[in-house]
């Protein structure tokens, strides 16, 4: 990553346009606190290879197009939340629940505006899961053919990160928070890792301090920010009541060395 900064900075290449991506922080309680959802990327990946992640990734066209199998705040208030038009707001919301089922088997939606799906574990939820993955199937297909209504009350914003710019491939994030969902479980199902966890965000934090792990900085400063906290609960609440600014690190060179700064 240094080496990529330290080139970008003295070609001046023109960087890449970010492209509109969302990523969940998946939480449970446990009697030793909150714990998130991690997944390390697999090796070979273009992108973030060997890096442990929250389930997300790219907003698709067809994630635009749920708004009659909405429920929750409106896509205005997640517009104002996330600093967005409505039409955009709602791509990041159903791309967070879409790639989240994807991702570890967890889906956000239910058969009306006060329930949830339970166990998604069986055969023909892994064949859909499977289609979106692959982009044969639709987000707002599968929600109208299996009679679901996305939760978007479900997601809280949390976090808006975009990625350097001396990335060949950028992508501007945002982040929610969402518990794990009565009944259902996790499973470690996407191609993309070949390891998945249950974390505490302050062991998660410990591990990549001492070079046990590695994560990106948004994926660490989410981390580091949830570690105050003592249940799920209090995450979401205080979701609501979280300023969400974008963050884009910075690229600061001294003689041969590149250091990644925020602000």
């Amino acid at each position: 990553m240094a080496e990529a900064a330290l080139d970008h900075v003295r070609s001046g290449r023109t960087p890449a346009e970010p492209r509109p991506a969302s990523t969940v922080i998946l939480l449970r309680g446990t009697a030793a606190g909150p714990e998130v959802y991690l997944l390390r990327r697999q090796r070979t990946m273009a992108f973030a290879a060997g890096m442990t992640v929250f389930p997300g990734g790219r907003v698709d066209a067809t994630d635009s197009t749920v708004a009659d199998s909405w429920s929750g705040p409106a896509p205005a208030w997640f517009a104002d939340r996330l600093g967005c038009d409505e039409q955009t707001a709602s791509a990041y919301v159903a791309a967070a629940v879409r790639e989240t089922f994807e991702e570890s088997g967890v889906l956000l939606a239910g058969p009306s505006t006060e329930t949830v799906v339970g166990d998604t574990t069986g055969d023909d939820w892994e064949a859909d899961r499977v289609a979106l993955e692959e982009r044969s199937l639709g987000f707002a297909d599968f929600l109208h053919r299996r009679g679901l209504v996305l939760r978007a009350d479900l997601l809280g914003p949390w976090a808006h990160w975009i990625t350097p710019e001396f990335e060949p491939r950028r992508y501007d994030t945002r982040f929610f928070v969402a518990a794990l969902p009565a009944g259902q479980v996790t499973r470690d199902v996407t191609s993309e890792s070949d390891q998945v966890a249950w974390t505490r965000p302050a062991d998660a934090v410990a591990a990549v301090d001492l070079g046990e792990m590695l994560m990106l900085p948004p994926t660490y400063v989410c981390c580091r920010d949830l570690t105050p906290y003592d249940d799920v609960a209090a995450i979401l609440t205080a979701a609501g009541e979280r300023e969400i600014r974008p963050v884009l690190p910075t690229v600061r060179v001294a003689g041969d060395q590149a250091y990644l700064e925020t602000t």
